[in-house]
């Protein structure tokens, strides 16, 4: 039986055309709560979720692959585990100034999906 290094689902990325009209729609019309609306680098990084909810919502432009952010206390131990275990991942763990490290890996249908250190 397989180990895990992630502990949940933490954000669902959903690909939009049109951030401010998708924050409009979930926020005014859905009454989810805004989780996060930062600038990182030349990006925006929005997220929602319905009041209460432990997994939130990120509405990403083109720009970002959407899918599942998993969140992990460690991810270089994770990354280290999926390469180990086969797993189709990037090369190394990211870090940027604004964001907490994280890599990306490919299910067998190519779908990408994120590993993200929470802190």
């Amino acid at each position: 039986m397989a180990t895990t290094h992630l502990t949940k689902v933490g954000t669902v990325g959903i690909a939009v055309t049109d951030q401010d009209l998708a924050l409009e729609f979930y926020v005014g019309t859905l009454g989810f709560e805004v989780r996060r609306d930062v600038e990182l680098g030349p990006l925006r990084w929005i997220e929602v979720a319905p009041p209460g909810a432990i997994t939130t919502v990120a509405p990403v432009p083109a720009e970002i692959p959407a899918g599942l952010r998993f969140f992990t206390p460690d991810a270089d131990a994770a990354h280290a585990h999926l390469r180990e275990s086969g797993a189709d991942t990037d090369p190394q763990v990211l870090r940027m100034d604004a964001a907490p490290p994280m890599f990306a890996f490919r299910d067998p249908d190519g779908t990408t999906h994120f590993v993200v250190e929470e802190a």
